[in-house]
């Protein structure tokens, strides 16, 4: 490469990443002044029968059990826990069941066949919807994977209801094991920290709303007029495409960090993390192409790059090529990788317990980025053990 063609291929990355940049510390300044974490609250007598709690399974077995405890730790504000089984062939009915016996607040539905053009997840969640009491009135969407804390549907409905949110929903404190994914879930974790608000941090856009259905408190009558799920029945990211239609509908939507009351083992390795979050973390269901596209050059430009740019132009100063391109590359991408490891260290309240191997992550970026990459290419065909059509 001549030196007129490199100094125009050094150009258009820096423009792409200054303008990254700005995004980026557009967002990062927004992230300094949000809401703290939610704190568990004891419900108080106004709040009596307001909550159904719906949990879809699917051969969770191995998982379910801390969840049903952290449900009946929860007071009178939960009226009802329906679990939702798609057919599981591992035990968790009889799990469940067994649970019932000690908290009359739990029953065992099993839901219908898919009815054509739904994803399994959404479907189980509607199924519920339509079985929950009239009388409460707000629905809680629950996965049996998570650990719920006492005094969490306390403090969220009472925060949804001083403010005025017809939906709000939780990022949880993650429980991770092994060394693998120590590493890579939380640049998995980041891809979503770049391209949208913080938890805490209202979004201006309902194409920028943010919703994570492992805790997801909706107004009934909310539901009701979307029709449950419908409307996000096809999506494997239903939880982002339904928040983001009700906040389109003009309803009042809010992520909070819940790392307080709320905890999940979502994941058993590196390898389970890379295929079944990784599928949907491009959010192509919920979003406009272009804006899929556009996150993804904006996540090349800030997360990928700056470490790989870092050590070349590092390099070429050592070398002696002081070129004012360089240099500028060069201090551009150190502010971007200290930015990065000031954001992991904003993170690590996020996760339970601690391992060296997190402070290694922004190792695993261009990983994460390519995964985002190959989910955005591609439609899953399979989830949670269940094969859909191409």
């Amino acid at each position: 490469m001549n030196a007129e063609l490199f100094d125009l291929f050094a150009l258009g990355i820096l423009i792409s990443q200054l303008v990254g940049t700005a995004i980026l510390l557009s967002r990062l300044l927004k992230g300094a002044i949000r809401r703290a974490p939610l704190q568990p609250l004891v419900a108080n007598p106004s709040l009596l029968g307001k909550v159904s709690v719906v949990v879809p399974t699917l051969n969770e077995a191995l998982r379910i059990t801390p969840c049903l405890v952290g449900l009946s730790h929860q007071s009178y504000e939960l009226r009802e826990v329906i679990v939702v089984d798609s057919n599981s062939q591992d035990g968790t009915q009889d799990i469940v069941k067994a649970a019932a016996q000690s908290d009359p607040r739990l029953r065992l539905i099993t839901d219908d066949p898919l009815s054509p053009g739904w994803i399994g997840r959404p479907w189980a969640l509607h199924t519920g919807y339509l079985h929950t009491s009239r009388h409460s009135e707000w629905f809680l969407g629950i996965d049996a994977d998570t650990e719920p804390q006492p005094g969490l549907i306390a403090s969220l409905v009472s925060v949804a209801e001083a403010e005025g949110y017809d939906l709000v929903s939780l990022a949880p404190q993650f429980i991770l094991q092994y060394p693998g994914e120590w590493c890579l879930q939380p640049a998995l974790l980041m891809t979503l920290l770049y391209r949208f608000e913080s938890a805490g941090v209202d979004a201006v856009s309902s194409s920028r709303v943010m919703a994570n259905g492992q805790c997801f408190l909706c107004r009934r009558s909310v539901l009701e007029k979307l029709d449950g799920y419908t409307s996000a029945a096809g999506s494997f990211c239903d939880d982002v495409t339904l928040a983001r239609n009700i906040a389109a509908a003009g309803y009042k939507v809010g992520f909070f960090d819940g790392s307080k009351v709320i905890k999940v083992r979502m994941y058993e390795g590196a390898k389970e993390t890379w295929n079944e979050w990784g599928r949907s973390l491009d959010l192509k269901d919920a979003a406009e192409t272009a804006q899929v596209w556009g996150d993804l050059l904006f996540l090349i430009c800030v997360q990928a790059l700056p470490l790989p740019l870092l050590l070349v132009t590092g390099y070429l100063l050592y070398s002696g090529n002081n070129y004012p391109i360089i240099i500028t590359l060069f201090s551009l991408n150190a502010l971007l990788f200290l930015l990065r490891y000031g954001m992991l260290i904003a993170i690590a309240a996020s996760y339970s317990g601690s391992s060296f191997f997190f402070w290694l992550s922004p190792l695993a970026d261009q990983l994460a980025v390519l995964r985002i990459l190959l989910s955005s290419l591609k439609k899953p065909t399979k989830w949670r053990g269940r094969s859909y059509g191409d």
